[in-house]
Formats: structure tokens, sequence, C-alpha cells
């Protein structure tokens, strides 16, 4: 009991939270330009959307497989959900995963890495509104929100343009981002409630197995089919499951011991390492970091000090409990 409390302690400090937080957002950065790495690797075209639900489902089938390998070893058991998990892990899967992700994959073959970095990044805004407003987990205050505020300054900040910031939209490409940070906010603040009584482990690894299959069977149902396989493809493949696999699971495991906006409010960046890594990797030099960069980055840190700011008084808030 005294060993558990000393976790739970632990993982509540906000220089870990800092660390961990930043960690996973700067992986799920990397899988902006490795998804679209990946798509040339298995010669994917933008409108096979069939394919791309089947990459993606080969990706988290992997990714679950791997993430209750790793929960297993680290515990020194085979992880195995709780009798009252199973209906809970297929509501996260539906929107953890499967709608998130075909969204996220048609979606981002239809714009640029950038653009998608940026809608994303209002999936902060989002999942503090439903975990305070609508499943009241705790309180909206104005603290909270000057911190999405500036956070997302920052995310806009990054992608303007001597044109100005680009606002055409495409439905299958940008609206359907949009659709994938509101699946991705309801299933944060889902995690947050079902992992109150399970492993965040768990949840995540099951709901990625059973998510990965349902989208690999509606791919190939659709039509779907990695015809070009290579050594450089494969090895995306694994990057890209790793990255679901650490990233959600340490995700998991913070949103248990803290209240939602203290954790998402890092979700700013994600769209911030995905738009210098996507500018880096794809070439996409219309969004060069330089100046523009590190005032984005500066806004975004600042908003995540607002959040997070204690002040120097005694802690009353009973937030996340």
């Amino acid at each position: 009991m005294t060993e558990r409390k000393t976790k739970e302690e632990y993982l509540k400090k906000t220089a870990i939270v800092c660390i961990l937080a930043t960690v996973c957002c700067t992986l799920w950065g990397s899988a902006f330009p490795a998804i679209k790495l990946g798509y040339q690797y298995f010669e994917i075209g933008g409108n096979d959307s069939a394919t791309q639900i089947l990459f993606a489902g080969s990706r988290f089938t992997l990714a679950g497989i791997l993430t209750i390998l790793i929960g297993s070893t680290m515990s020194r058991k085979i992880l195995i959900p709780k009798k009252q998990s199973y209906r809970r892990i297929l509501v996260l899967c539906l929107f953890q995963t499967v709608l998130q992700y075909i969204f996220f994959y048609i979606g981002l073959a239809n714009t640029s890495g950038v653009k998608a970095a940026i809608i994303n990044g209002s999936n902060v805004f989002v999942a503090i509104i439903i975990a305070c407003l609508l499943f009241r987990q705790e309180k909206l205050t104005w603290k909270k929100m000057i911190g999405c505020i500036l956070g997302f300054a920052g995310v806009v900040v990054i992608n303007l343009t001597k044109d100005g910031l680009d606002m055409h939209m495409k439905f299958t490409g940008e609206g359907f981002i949009l659709l994938c940070t509101i699946a991705y906010a309801l299933s944060s603040v889902f995690i947050k409630k079902y992992s109150e009584d399970e492993n965040p482990v768990v949840l995540s690894g099951y709901q990625f197995f059973v998510g990965g299959v349902i989208m690999m069977i509606l791919g190939a149902v659709w039509g779907g089919k990695l015809t070009v396989i290579t050594g450089k493809g494969i090895g995306m493949l694994i990057y890209l499951a790793l990255v679901s696999a650490v990233a959600y699971s340490i995700w998991g495991i913070l949103l248990k011991y803290n209240p939602v906006s203290k954790v998402a409010i890092f979700g700013f960046v994600n769209p911030i390492s995905g738009v210098i890594l996507s500018s880096i990797f794809l070439d996409e030099k219309g969004q060069s970091f330089g100046l523009k960069g590190i005032l984005a980055l500066i806004l975004v840190c600042i908003g995540i000090f607002v959040v997070n700011y204690q002040g120097s008084g005694p802690k009353v808030s009973s937030e996340g409990k």
C-alpha cells in the first residue's frame, strides 16, 4: 500500500509529468512524418483510403501486441483485463483507435503534415472542455483557458507564412483531422475514468489490438492491399507501433494519477514537434522553425506553466481525484 502511494505521489509531481508528457508528445509528433514516409515506402496513394486503413490497422494490432508483451514483462505476469473491463476496452478502441485513426490516416493523406499538426492542436481545448463540462471530472478555470489560448497561439504562430495562415479546408483532409481530435479528446476522458479500477497499460494494449484488428478487416473488405513490402516499410511500421505502445501507455498512466487538464495541456508540444519533424523529414520547407518556432515554443511553455502553476500557498484543489 505504501509503495502504491509513493508511486502515485511520484507520478503527480509536475516535473515528472512534464518530462513524461513531453516524451509522449514528441513521439506522437514524429508520427506525422513517419506515416507520410510509410505511405511512400509501401507505395500507398493519397486516394487509397482502404489501404491506408489497412496500414493503420496493421500498426495498431502490432502496437497492442507490443504493449501487452512489454507490460507483462514489466509486471512479471501476463496482463489480463478484469471482467468488467471488456466493455470499456470496446468503447476505448472505438474512440481511441478506430474512429480517431480512420479520420487521421485519411485526413493526413489529403493535407500536409504541417496543417494536420496545427488542427490536431485543438484537441487540448476539446479534451479539457469535455472533462470539465461534460464529465465534470474537474473545474473549468480561467487559468486553464488562458493556458490553452497561449498554447494554441504558439501552434498558430509556427504555422504562419508570409502569405498568412493557409485557411483552405477540405472535408476529407482538414475536416477529418478535426473529427480525429474530437475522438481523441473523448478517449482521454474515458481513459481517466476507466483507469480508476483498471491498469491503463491493460486498457491501452487490448484496445489497440481489438481496434487494430477491426481496422484491418475494414481495410481488407474495402479492397485495401499492401502489395509493396520493403525493409524500410517494415521498419517504419514497427517504429509507428512502438510510438503508440510507449506513448499511449505512459499517457494513460499520467491520466490515471493527474487531472486531465494537467496532462492534456502538454498536447500543444505534439503539433510543435510535428511541424519541426515534418519540415525536416518531409521537406515541407514552407514552415521552417527559426525565430517563429522559438516564439511558438515559448508560448506553449508559458501556457503549460500557467495551467500547472500552484502558487506558493498550500494546494487545496481536489481536481483529478
